[in-house]
């Protein structure tokens, strides 16, 4: 399904942030949501590990500090500031680390999912 979004800034002070543990450390989440499209601003602590395997898809951003994304096959690639990844939706398990804290802007949504229409 496609959507149609209006001019609209984020203002990402004014979001209330989330807390999701990992296996180690933290991720805090300010999410701003849309129809089929979900934008985050995500910090992850220093020494996070996810707690799982994420197949979704998404567009990653590094805006502070670097991390690893782990792939389940045991691929690692590492991202620095500046740099980007972009997956879809169910085409690698991936799951994020680092040790000494970043900062993200993720992106996501049904534009991700190759089934979708």
């Amino acid at each position: 399904m496609k959507h149609a979004y209006p001019f609209q800034t984020i203002h990402w002070d004014l979001i209330s942030a989330t807390t999701h543990p990992g296996e180690n450390g933290t991720a805090v989440w300010k999410t701003h949501a849309l129809p089929g499209l979900r934008i985050r601003m995500v910090e992850y602590t220093a020494g996070y590990l996810a707690d799982h395997w994420c197949s979704k898809g998404h567009i990653v951003q590094v805006l502070e500090g670097a991390f690893f994304s782990e792939m389940q096959d045991g691929q690692m690639h590492l991202l620095t500031k500046g740099m980007t990844y972009v997956v879809s939706d169910e085409l690698s398990k991936h799951r994020s680390q680092t040790e000494t804290g970043v900062k993200l802007l993720i992106i996501d949504g049904d534009f991700l999912n190759p089934t979708s229409d």
